[in-house]
């Protein structure tokens, strides 16, 4: 039978592109992944929301009005990539990774921050945080080098006429039920511009404006359960899981070499494009890789590594069975596509209802699950068969022993 050495070739050129292209950009990949408060540390939060005033409804777009006004103020954090879920009826949950400081994410997350312009008296609203510009709230300076938050309302003329109803006398100005001010209206404003004073410091200001521009709460937000991670325990959790990892890899690759022969050798291979290409979807995607995640890449490369191993041992029972190792190549690698299909997309549609019922956590694992699934038909399915196929037709692996078959198994030589 002929040698086909330009199967070899290409065999040995796609082998190595992939093994050039991991080493080179592998470690690249690895760092734009973000990683969850379990392996960065951070804080997480989870809060049941309550009516902000009697009669209110909590309701499904309540929540998610919630859930964006709890975004905004996130951003007032400089906190990256949160991850803010609505869970059931009532809960909101909130994860940021890389926070330091719990107790300010809690106050700047939870404060109600509703604004009011109020009558002389204190009990009448006369105007509120709503009925501020977008983005009109700036942190500022008095003329005796205080700072103060300057404010600019979307009706000047509503505000001037409550300044001319009211010239010389007070009007207090409330945060939730805390007064901040009471300024005296020396002169009838007509700009709708205000100035908010309280003996702030500078910071105090810039935040308060933040969390102005931001938007009131729709809802009060009980906090129910907190945690923090601390960033050493994350990044050693992180450590703990790699070197898990590492160890579980190796002994795949032994087993897969040392029981499969040739077709373990592209099967390592493969799982080495698996795993690339996996990690760069996560890149590519933003995916936030938590610990359940890692477990479930973990998991992935046995599922991966198992439907090789379902077309290896149908190929290997098609050369007990007398035949050669072209045609055992052909109808075995035919034979274990259903079986590979039908347990894996049992497993894509068990992740897909974790998902969906799963709270934060349990949706990261089902995340990085059905990424696997799906990246493991590309390699240990497409590709492997692919590289399997260019060792078989180069005719030079035409004996049963390279596929771990001893003479004495074959029923018919």
């Amino acid at each position: 039978m002929r040698v086909r050495k330009g199967n070899m070739v290409i065999f040995s050129l796609l082998v190595i592109a992939i093994l050039v292209i991991v080493a080179l950009t592998g470690q690249q990949v690895a760092n734009r992944i973000t990683l969850g408060l379990d392996l960065q540390g951070g804080f997480e939060v989870l809060y049941e929301a309550k009516p902000l005033e009697k009669g209110q409804k909590i309701t499904a777009s309540t929540l998610s009005d919630a859930a964006q006004a709890v975004s905004r103020r996130i951003d007032v954090l400089g906190v990256s990539e949160p991850q803010i879920s609505v869970e059931g009826n009532d809960r909101i949950r909130v994860q940021l990774a890389g926070v330091t400081d719990p107790d300010k994410a809690r106050e700047i997350l939870g404060k109600p921050a509703v604004l009011t312009f109020r009558a002389p008296d204190g009990k009448k609203v006369l105007m509120r945080g709503t009925d501020l510009k977008e983005g009109g709230a700036t942190q500022d300076y008095n003329e005796n080098g205080q700072p103060i938050v300057s404010v600019k309302f979307k009706d000047p003329k509503l505000f001037a006429k409550y300044t001319k109803e009211y010239l010389g006398q007070p009007m207090p100005i409330y945060l939730d039920k805390q007064e901040l001010s009471s300024p005296v209206i020396r002169d009838v404003i007509a700009g709708g511009n205000a100035q908010i004073s309280g003996n702030f410091t500078t910071e105090e200001a810039k935040e308060l404006a933040n969390l102005l521009n931001a938007g009131a709460l729709p809802v009060n937000l009980k906090e129910k359960q907190s945690f923090a991670v601390d960033s050493t325990l994350g990044k050693e959790s992180l450590m703990k899981s790699m070197e898990a990892g590492v160890y579980a890899l190796l002994i795949i690759f032994i087993f897969m070499i040392g029981y499969y022969r040739l077709p373990g050798l592209v099967a390592v291979v493969t799982l080495v494009a698996y795993g690339y290409l996996v990690l760069l979807i996560f890149s590519l995607l933003h995916v936030t890789l938590t610990l359940p995640g890692i477990a479930a890449f973990i998991l992935g490369v046995g599922m991966a590594v198992d439907a090789n191993i379902l077309m290896y041992e149908r190929i290997k029972d098609e050369m007990r069975h007398g035949k050669s190792v072209p045609s055992a190549f052909k109808s075995g690698s035919r034979r274990s596509f259903l079986t590979i299909f039908d347990a894996n997309i049992t497993t894509v549609i068990a992740a897909a209802v974790l998902f969906y019922f799963g709270t934060a956590g349990v949706r990261g694992f089902s995340v990085s699950l059905i990424t696997g699934i799906l990246v493991s038909f590309l390699t240990a399915v497409g590709l492997s068969r692919i590289l399997l196929n260019l060792l078989v037709k180069s005719n030079l692996f035409r004996h049963p022993k390279w596929f771990g078959v001893k003479e004495g198994e074959i029923g018919e030589l």
